[in-house]
């Protein structure tokens, strides 16, 4: 067991969840991928879903590790810039490279996190350890969360049909903004000195799950009403699991919970 600087206890190793959100989050994607297109549904869609939940676990823990730094506002701003630096990454390598843009994708976004925290050590002297770690996680994790969202939605990995399916209906948002908050969120709200990792990652799932659903909405136009019911319907168990989960975890962790009834008539 570690303690992260500033930060609660890490009771899972950083380099099993990194291999465990790379290694789910490539095979969700792939599988969703080639079982659509052997069936010729989009009802293995919701795999992909699964994938950008594992990728949100990583990257969620990435956040806990350099925000117990205590670089405060900075909380929301690393999310985006994950977001941002796997966005470009994730379709460039779609773009150039087809079925393997995916790996490419991520290989380029981890490339570029891993630059901009030298920079972020070199050049501005933030002189945080894990930063050039942490920010390689985190792009690795944000093209991971796109491209998993946006094959949720196109059902496959096709550049032009993820174009299509993706950033011309206007959906690329929505995969943005819910990726970027699953990501960032559950440090943000379990912030503090009794933040634990525990709670923080049970967050994550329930974070990940609901931008899941928000993919699900997005796919009952392309991959069809079937594959895109059974996506919000696996998310939505996903989500109620995770946060009673999580609600437990608050319970346990908080110094007391008391029920104060109800307030007598004619105020205090």
């Amino acid at each position: 067991m570690s303690v992260a600087a500033g930060g609660g206890e890490s009771k899972i190793d950083k380099t099993k969840l990194t291999m465990y959100g790379l290694g789910g989050g490539v095979l969700g994607i792939y599988l969703a991928h080639v079982l659509n297109m052997v069936t010729g549904t989009g009802y293995f869609s919701f795999l992909a879903g699964l994938g950008a939940i594992a990728a949100v676990l990583m990257g969620a823990d990435a956040v806990r590790r350099v925000c117990a730094y205590g670089i405060g506002t900075g909380v929301p701003s690393i999310g985006m810039m994950a977001m941002g630096m796997g966005l470009v990454a994730a379709w460039f390598g779609l773009a150039v490279a087809g079925v393997a843009g995916p790996i490419i994708g991520i290989a380029i976004a981890m490339g570029f996190g891993y630059f901009v925290g030298m920079l972020a050590n070199k050049i501005i002297k933030m002189n945080i350890p894990v930063m050039e770690e942490v920010l390689m996680s985190l792009g690795g994790a944000g093209a991971m969360v796109i491209i998993g969202l946006s094959v949720v939605i196109s059902g496959q990995i096709g550049y032009q049909d993820m174009l299509n399916d993706v950033v011309f209906t206007g959906y690329i948002a929505i995969v943005f903004i819910a990726g970027a908050l699953a990501i960032l969120q559950p440090f943000n709200a379990n912030l503090g000195p009794d933040e634990t990792q525990d709670r923080t990652l049970v967050l994550a799932i329930s974070t990940g799950a609901l931008g899941m659903f928000a993919a699900g909405i997005g796919s009952l136009v392309t991959v069809g009403v079937g594959g895109a019911v059974l996506t919000m319907l696996i998310a939505a168990a996903i989500w109620l699991k995770a946060f009673l989960w999580f609600f437990k975890l608050v319970k346990r962790d908080s110094s007391g919970v008391v029920g104060t009834g109800l307030l007598p008539e004619g105020g205090l």
